[in-house]
């Protein structure tokens, strides 16, 4: 596919160059709005992106999360960080590094989750990601409940073999991280 190669790797493995080539490919998508906790949040998983000779493309990835479910706690594979350079979308790219994604939760995980913008929802949805109709809840540092106005109706859901997903109307309630929790 014209010089374009997918790669993944868990975060240990990539150089100090590869990560700051997918940082900076992260900063310049997201129009600046992407900062320090958005990309510590996309950390200590598999990384997974298209690259060619002028370097990454597109990137996303997949880190554990624990998420409660009417009493039960499931391991999640949470997807962060995707993105596609500006002058490469709608070429397929975005649909490439998110197969990568979702093998790994199908493999690794009881089911995958991921916050969506609106610009990236249409692509999870034509994927076959599932918005979650319920609440969206966290345990932090003050106690459990929900989150805020804008981070409810934003969550998709990735289904596995290895359980059915969470039904409403019970919460999910995701474990809790500084910025952006979802």
């Amino acid at each position: 596919m014209d010089g374009t190669s997918l790669r993944t790797a868990h975060t240990y493995e990539l150089s100090p160059q590869a990560r700051t080539a997918l940082r900076a490919l992260l900063d310049t998508a997201f129009d600046g709005e992407f900062d320090d906790e958005d990309w510590d949040h996309g950390l200590g998983g598999i990384h997974a992106w298209a690259a060619d000779a002028s370097g990454p493309l597109a990137h996303g990835s997949v880190v554990q999360r624990r998420v409660a479910h009417h009493g039960v706690w499931y391991r999640v594979g949470y997807v962060e960080a995707v993105a596609v350079r500006a002058d490469r979308r709608r070429e397929g790219l975005g649909g490439r590094v998110m197969a990568a994604l979702e093998r790994v939760i199908e493999q690794a995980y009881d089911f995958g989750a991921l916050g969506a913008t609106d610009d990236g929802a249409a692509l999870y949805r034509a994927r076959g990601w599932r918005l979650w109709e319920g609440p969206a809840w966290a345990c932090g540092p003050g106690g459990t409940g929900p989150l805020s106005d804008d981070e409810q109706g934003c969550t998709y859901l990735w289904p596995t073999a290895a359980r059915p997903l969470p039904q409403p109307p019970e919460p999910l309630v995701f474990d809790w991280r500084g910025g952006d929790v979802l």
